[in-house]
């Protein structure tokens, strides 16, 4: 069975560059290596390697996650389908055991991701010297090697995943109603569950995660989340991304009344310098 490696970017050209310099190491290669470029200034130039690279580009204003996603699989040629963010960098194994378990099991399939730091992941870096260095995520606990089911599938997270490419097609991809940043992934969770697929946390390989700034809260979506937010709890009478919404409310930018959320005002300059981080946690 053949499998597609799946990434959409924007204005990440290094990050993408050790994102290939990964699947170039791979034990096993991908078929395929699709590109989605989110209008990125200069445009992203595919890059040189072993296996096809496919690049597209998406006329959409903003920071379209789910309809990138979508424009990815839909001309991906594979039969199962591994979808990386840009800012992560597979092990050598990844690729390989993911084909491997999307053989024996018609799962939603996550990988974990492991944290840099900021001098990580330079020319010249090594897999064994990322592993000594890299962070696990604080609340997601992976097993050590094989796949266990995850009951919780608001725990779905699209950093590193794979799935059957008839199985995504069944789910209809992301919604791209959701526009913009923020609960695709948890929406597209729910609807795999409720569709019988399981959500599946695997061992062994995983991927690391570059370094860059973050916002905490991300001040920089605040429109985004927010209107996607309220799409979310029409759709499953829950709120997603609650710590941030509570962040946010805290700073009086919104308020919930009942079941709605409302944008209060924009942030200011001042409050979203202060809310640039070095690391995600």
């Amino acid at each position: 069975m053949t499998i597609s490696v799946l990434t959409i970017v924007k204005n990440r050209a290094d990050h993408l560059a050790e994102l290939v310099e990964g699947l170039r190491r791979s034990v096993v290669p991908p078929d395929e290596l699709v590109i989605v470029d989110m209008g990125s200034t200069p445009p992203i130039m595919a890059p040189d390697a072993a296996f096809p690279v496919r690049l597209v580009t998406l006329g959409m204003a903003g920071l379209p996650l789910a309809a990138a996603r979508n424009a990815a699989a839909h001309i991906a040629k594979g039969e199962h389908l591994l979808f990386l963010d840009v800012d992560c960098i597979p092990m050598r194994g990844l690729v390989g055991e993911m084909r491997d378990q999307l053989e024996r099991v018609d799962g939603l399939i996550c990988a974990e991701a492991f944290y840099l730091g900021p001098t990580a992941a330079r020319d010249g870096w090594d897999e064994e010297s990322l592993k000594l260095s890299a962070r696990s995520h604080p609340v997601r606990a992976f097993p050590a090697d094989g796949i266990r089911v995850e009951g919780n599938a608001g725990l779905f997270w699209s950093l590193v995943f794979a799935i059957r490419g008839s199985r995504f097609a069944d789910l209809q991809g992301f919604d791209e109603a959701f526009s913009g940043y923020g609960a695709e992934d948890t929406d597209f969770g729910f609807r795999a569950r409720d569709a019988g697929v399981p959500l599946l946390f695997k061992g062994g390989a995983g991927a690391f995660h570059q370094h860059h700034d973050v916002f905490d809260p991300p001040l920089q979506h605040l429109e985004d989340i927010v209107r996607n937010a309220q799409r979310f709890y029409d759709r499953w009478e829950l709120w997603p991304m609650e710590g941030w919404l509570d962040g946010f409310e805290n700073m009086g930018l919104i308020a919930r009344i009942e079941n709605r959320v409302i944008l209060r005002r924009a942030a200011s300059a001042a409050e979203l310098a202060d809310a640039r981080k070095s690391s995600a946690f």
